[in-house]
């Protein structure tokens, strides 16, 4: 049998499929409190973004506390409760292979403060009123 032959688009709709798939199960793991870790359950985690490698085998959590608060020790405990993550993840969804789960801050929300206190720089603000 011929195997189909996919466009680079339809590969990564797949990777973004998947990554949502993969950021809705862990996100209900931490809502529901499943993990038995007092600090994951003392702490709000937002899982923000899932990022999926091109075979879907390895899946890069991001991950930001509320508040920013304390996220050292947040990350610390979703690292040490890896393998049960992935174990969920391979369980809810039925892909061909387990995919090895990282779990990474998400700096995004930073960039995007800075970003905004540059632009509401008096300096900034005088050239972009010249314009």
């Amino acid at each position: 049998m011929a195997r189909q032959q996919t466009t680079p688009e339809a590969r990564s709709v797949r990777l973004l499929k998947v990554g949502e798939q993969v950021r809705h199960v862990i996100s209900d793991l931490l809502t529901r409190s499943v993990v038995h870790d007092e600090v994951l359950t003392g702490h709000t985690v937002s899982v923000t973004e899932v990022r999926m490698s091109p075979d879907l085998r390895h899946a890069t959590v991001f991950v930001k506390a509320l508040l920013g608060q304390d996220e050292d020790i947040v990350l610390k405990a979703l690292r040490t409760h890896t393998a049960f993550f992935q174990k969920e993840v391979a369980g809810k969804l039925k892909l061909k292979f387990a995919a090895k789960v990282k779990f990474l801050a998400d700096e995004s929300f930073d960039v995007a403060g800075r970003i905004d206190a540059l632009l509401s720089d008096p300096r900034v603000a005088r050239d972009l009123a010249e314009d």
